[in-house]
């Protein structure tokens, strides 16, 4: 169990999927541009085997961007997007409505 002052620590926001490319010999990993309106940032996902790049393009995500800095496979990934680890693979988690790029989840 973790305390609410705790979870408070962790910073949630709305991102957009700028670009999204396969990660070289692998078929789970994919290398991310994200907008997260006052910045840009890389982030590689485990989300291959169940999302093309292409349609990844434009979506927009929710995003943990107070991680430390992680190299995976030689790229530096500044933040982990959200999503269910499903029975059919992993389902990203989405805003039902339109929201600003950046926005702060609480």
């Amino acid at each position: 169990m973790i305390t609410l002052e705790d979870f408070q620590k962790i910073d949630l926001r709305v991102a957009k999927i700028l670009q999204a490319e396969r990660i070289e010999n692998s078929n789970k990993l994919i290398k991310l541009e994200i907008d997260l309106g006052q910045e840009k940032r890389t982030i590689v996902a485990g989300i291959g085997e169940k999302y093309s790049p292409e349609e990844l393009v434009g979506q927009l995500i929710i995003v943990v961007v107070n991680l430390e800095p992680k190299e995976i496979k030689g790229i530096k990934s500044e933040g982990m997007l959200l999503a269910v680890d499903s029975q059919n693979g992993p389902v990203l988690i989405v805003p039902l409505e339109q929201v600003f790029v950046g926005e702060k989840i609480k």
